[in-house]
């Protein structure tokens, strides 16, 4: 005999049943929501073209609005403005990254206008390729150069340019005099080029300070262009170059022939191994902009193989880079 069950029993439990399913269903659905996140790849849109509420704002691209050097930590590529290659981002601990567009000079030297038979071997080379006008400026006696150095006896770079005709400028803190004409187009001065000028306090009580901008020097000479810039400053170059770029007057100079050194950050540059390459390669990367191209590089071999102090095979911690500005008139 059956047992008759309460009216309404069954009907009041199926709905719970299905209440307490939905409930789990909706939180598994919320759980894997969560976890990938809008956009993320476990997320597949349909098929066809994109809906219109998902496509990203008209304008240009975020990097596009940032400077065009960044600072990017890892190994991925910036995109540059307004598309075309890209350029690998520097390393923590290699060179490789580093902007060396490298232009051909047909002719480089250093002694008299004569195509130098070795330049690999010499550290100071110019450019004399007609199209670049040094050439020209040195066989009219309007050749201008600044040479930066700290203590250094080794002056034959200096005396064979003015030999050819350059008015030739040597600053360095260790000259006995403040200023001394060695012969007809060779100057010698006791300043030292910094990245900043003396504070107004220390400039006040030592009017005859032997510590310059390189800008407040062509000002002060009425100098308004260098046809070539060499610089030996012992880790000093990066600030100093720095300056050159952050006040412009890149654009007075046609020649940059600069030693760098890479054993440590150098004067007033720190951070980690990664932020001191980022800094370096901000700077090589703004001349590339500013239309400067490498055309000469020489690896001092006498010096450690030292990178920012940890032993790298087959390098040096110093190099002499040579740079044209392809603008200069």
């Amino acid at each position: 005999m059956a047992t008759a069950r309460p009216p309404g029993r069954g009907c009041r439990a199926l709905p719970g049943w299905l209440l307490g399913a939905a409930l789990l269903l909706g939180l598994r659905l919320c759980m894997e929501l969560h976890r990938e996140g809008p956009g993320s790849p476990g997320r597949r849109d349909p098929p066809g073209p994109p809906r219109p509420h998902l496509l990203p704002p008209p304008g240009p691209p975020r990097s596009a609005r940032r400077r065009q050097v960044t600072y990017v930590r890892s190994g991925r590529r910036a995109l540059p403005r307004g598309g075309g290659t890209t350029t690998p981002e520097p390393s923590c601990c290699t060179l490789r990254g580093l902007p060396r567009r490298k232009i051909a000079c047909d002719h480089m030297g250093t002694d008299s206008l004569a195509t130098d038979s070795s330049p690999a071997t010499k550290p100071w080379l110019v450019c004399l390729d007609d199209r670049f006008g040094l050439a020209h400026q040195i066989r009219s006696k309007r050749c201008r150069l600044y040479s930066l150095g700290l203590g250094s006896d080794d002056t034959h770079f200096e005396v064979s340019m003015a030999n050819d005709g350059c008015e030739v400028h040597r600053f360095d803190p260790s000259v006995k005099s403040a200023h001394v004409l060695e012969s007809q187009r060779l100057w010698h001065h006791r300043l030292s080029i910094d990245w900043r000028d003396p504070h107004p306090a220390v400039a006040a009580q030592k009017p005859h300070s032997n510590t310059r901008k390189l800008g407040s020097i062509l000002n002060e000479f009425g100098h308004h262009k260098i046809d070539i810039l060499k610089a030996d400053l012992e880790s000093a170059e990066w600030k100093v170059l720095e300056n050159l770029i952050l006040e412009d007057v890149l654009e007075q100079i046609g020649q940059l022939v600069f030693e760098i050194h890479l054993h440590w950050p150098g004067f007033e540059v720190s951070g980690s191994e990664s932020s001191v390459v980022r800094f370096w390669y901000s700077l090589l990367k703004e001349l590339e902009q500013r239309d400067f191209r490498l055309f000469h590089t020489h690896k001092d071999v006498s010096k450690p193989q030292l990178f920012l102090k940890k032993d790298i095979f087959n390098a040096s911690s110093c190099y002499t880079l040579s740079w044209v500005n392809t603008r200069w008139k």
